[in-house]
């Protein structure tokens, strides 16, 4: 009798041990603010990061109007492979508006777009593309530019996924946006591409408003049409936001220098510095595509986001290398 009893305490005890294991197991990952990063190198940097910066008291303690966090989006962010999401963009704009172009026919840089000549195309160079940019995104004003992105980003499908561009967003760093801002952060987007072709679907996509979405720009121009204020928008470049231009463009655009940076190319290397390196060390984060089955696997050989500079400055600089074949659980969010 007293050893079936023994016997049945111990049941009730292992039971009632596994119940709150199996309960501290389930809160812990409910409280994970990042559930699909792998608990590796990477995922511990930001934690540790975020809380050093804001324990009070701390030494490192950074005020909440301070805490500002850039995020590159072309491959940072979401997918830029097979090619950047804006150039596809302005390449369905240039067939679009073919039928009113008949010169185009035999016109280069157009010639290419229209005959799917990609390889003529890359050797025309940013020259090309650049023409092709001026025509496609200006004679227009702001209001219809903005309603042209939005038509297209609604429908446009990635030829390789099958989805919509905004449904191949990394789903790690959406994870990383609301953590930062759950934890005082503001964060920005500073990107190469345009702004005003993010700014329409940004807010939706990310949670980043457009007036936190930093980028490239044509020049626009006030003018009264039909009686109504209007922008219009000039084929002219007016401000290149990669490279050197990022950290200009931070402060032009936000003011503050940021406390965290993050990036995934040689175009970001300049923003990725600016963050890092002054006298109040900040953050810095780089995402390595490595991981061909579920993405894309490249960085040193390629036209699209080379990782190559970058890289190497990263092991220098105590940058944080997200391995994403290694580091993330999952890439895309599940629908």
């Amino acid at each position: 009798m007293l050893a079936a009893y023994l016997v049945k305490v111990a049941r009730v005890a292992v039971v009632s041990i596994a119940t709150v294991l199996l309960g501290t197991v389930q809160a812990l990952a409910q409280n994970d603010p990042l559930p699909s990063w792998n608990d590796t190198a990477p995922k511990a940097a930001i934690v540790a990061f975020v809380e050093k910066v804001t324990r009070e008291g701390s030494t490192d303690f950074v005020a909440e109007p301070e805490r500002i966090a850039v995020f590159d989006n072309d491959g940072t962010l979401w997918v830029e492979h097979p090619m950047y999401t804006q150039l596809a963009f302005v390449l369905d704009r240039v067939k679009a508006e073919a039928a009113s172009h008949p010169e185009w026919k035999d016109t280069q840089p157009f010639k290419a777009v229209l005959e799917s000549d990609m390889k003529t195309l890359a050797a025309l160079g940013e020259k090309g593309l650049v023409e092709l940019l001026m025509t496609t995104h200006s004679g227009m004003t702001a209001e219809e530019f903005q309603t042209i992105v939005t038509d297209w980003i609604a429908t446009a499908r990635d030829p390789r996924f099958k989805k919509p561009y905004t449904e191949l967003v990394y789903q790690p760093m959406l994870e990383l946006l609301a953590y930062l801002r759950a934890n005082g952060f503001k964060t920005f987007i500073v990107s190469g591409g345009g702004i005003e072709f993010m700014r329409p679907w940004t807010e939706k996509v990310y949670g980043v408003p457009p007036e936190q979405v930093v980028g490239s720009s044509i020049k626009t121009q006030f003018e009264m049409k039909d009686g109504a204020p209007t922008l219009m928008r000039l084929p002219q470049v007016n401000f290149i936001d990669d490279k050197s231009g990022k950290p200009v463009g931070i402060n032009e655009h936000i003011g503050r220098r940021p406390i965290a940076a993050f990036g995934n190319s040689d175009g970001d290397l300049e923003m990725l510095q600016w963050t890092t390196l002054g006298e109040k060390p900040g953050f810095g984060l780089i995402v390595h595509h490595t991981d061909a089955e579920r993405e894309y696997a490249y960085d040193r050989n390629t036209e699209f986001g080379r990782l190559d500079t970058a890289l190497d400055a990263a092991a220098v600089n105590q940058w944080t290398v997200v391995d994403m074949k290694a580091d993330w659980k999952q890439i895309f969010p599940e629908k």
